[in-house]
C-alpha cells in the first residue's frame, strides 16, 4: 500500500485544523494495520496553555491521534460506497502514558484491528483497535480503543 498523504486523509476523515492530528499514513494493510505520522510543532494551538514553561502534549490528544489513525484504517478497509461520515469512539482502555511528547518530536502512530462485529439488522459495526505512540524508539503511549460506524444510508 502506498503511504497517504494529507488530502487523503482530509478525504477520509471528517476532522479539520486544529483537531485535526495526522499528517501522513506511513504504512498500511488495509483491515489490518497501519502506521501514521504526527509532526508535533510548537504552533500546535494547545501548547499555549499546556503548559506555556514546559510544553507537553496533553495525553488525551495523544489518545485522540491514535482513534483518528485507527478511523483511516478502519475506513481504508470499505468500498468508496460504503464509507461512513464518521467512525465514533465508544471507549478505551488499558492507557498508559510513558514519556512526554514535546515541540519538535514526531509522533508515530501504530494501530492494529483486534477484534470487528457487525450488528446487520441495526446496520452498525464495532471495532477494537490497539494502538500504541512511539517517538524515536521510545513508547510514549499505548491504548486499546472501541469504535463503532454505521451504515451509510
Amino acid at each position: 500500500m502506498h503511504p497517504l498523504d494529507i488530502s487523503e486523509i482530509l478525504a477520509l476523515l471528517p476532522h479539520r485544523y486544529p483537531m485535526l492530528l495526522i499528517d501522513r499514513i506511513i504504512d498500511m494493510v488495509p483491515g489490518e494495520k497501519l502506521v501514521a505520522l504526527k509532526n508535533v510543532t510548537i504552533n500546535e494551538p494547545f501548547f499555549t496553555g499546556h503548559f506555556p514553561a514546559t510544553p507537553i502534549m496533553p495525553g488525551v490528544l495523544i489518545v485522540e491521534a491514535m482513534g483518528q489513525a485507527g478511523g483511516v484504517l478502519i475506513m481504508s478497509d470499505l468500498p468508496r460506497n460504503k464509507i461512513p461520515s464518521a467512525v465514533y469512539f465508544m471507549g478505551f482502555d488499558h492507557v498508559r502514558f510513558r514519556i512526554p511528547v514535546t515541540p519538535g518530536d514526531q509522533l508515530i502512530l501504530e494501530v492494529k484491528i483486534i477484534k470487528k462485529r457487525s450488528n446487520t439488522i441495526k446496520h452498525s459495526h464495532f471495532v477494537k483497535i490497539s494502538a500504541t505512540a512511539t517517538v524515536g524508539e521510545k513508547l510514549v503511549a499505548e491504548a486499546e480503543l472501541m469504535a463503532t460506524y454505521g451504515d451509510p444510508e
